[in-house]
């Protein structure tokens, strides 16, 4: 089983308002998962959580960040540690990435191992989403302090990258 995780518990200082409750990046973000191939899907919520949970459809699976505000390590290190034992690789993917649609999470998906790690590259830059295999969540979670998400731990181990610059810009959109 593949779960897609998305964070949205920032609050998007730069954009004014937390990202979760822009547009319909969220309900879009969710959908993305699920097309791309994730059999379900864990959002992971935190600034103006109460607000943003009216936005999900019904039956939507939530976790709350109660120390969002250290950075994408808190909501990564939550996501993974809720994520059911039956689940054997997640699909990390960020709420501010509106471009990056279902095709792009269906060539990590299908390109990588359930138990390795895979990330999206755009023009070979890497980027999100990012296939975590279960054997890397103790060293990920270690590893996720601050803003940083699991950046040292991608840097330090064998990660394949799934060229979609063809795809998609995979760019995190900060401002209005």
């Amino acid at each position: 089983m593949i779960s897609g995780l998305l964070l949205a518990a920032g609050a998007g200082r730069r954009m004014g308002k937390p990202k979760a409750l822009v547009d319909d990046w969220l309900v879009r973000s969710i959908g993305v998962l699920r097309e791309g191939g994730c059999d379900d899907v864990l959002v992971v919520l935190g600034a103006s959580a109460e607000e943003a949970r009216t936005l999900l459809p019904a039956g939507q699976r939530v976790v709350v960040a109660e120390d969002w505000n250290e950075g994408m390590g808190a909501s990564l290190r939550v996501g993974l540690e809720t994520l059911g034992p039956d689940v054997q690789a997640a699909v990390v993917h960020l709420v501010d990435l509106p471009d990056v649609g279902a095709d792009v999470v269906a060539r990590v998906v299908t390109s990588a191992s359930a138990a390795g790690l895979a990330r999206a590259a755009y023009h070979g830059v890497p980027g999100h989403p990012v296939l975590i295999g279960r054997d890397h969540w103790d060293g990920v979670i270690d590893a996720a302090v601050g803003d940083q998400g699991a950046r040292r731990y991608l840097e330090t181990h064998d990660v394949r990258l799934v060229e979609c610059g063809d795809l998609a810009g995979g760019d995190d959109v900060d401002r209005r």
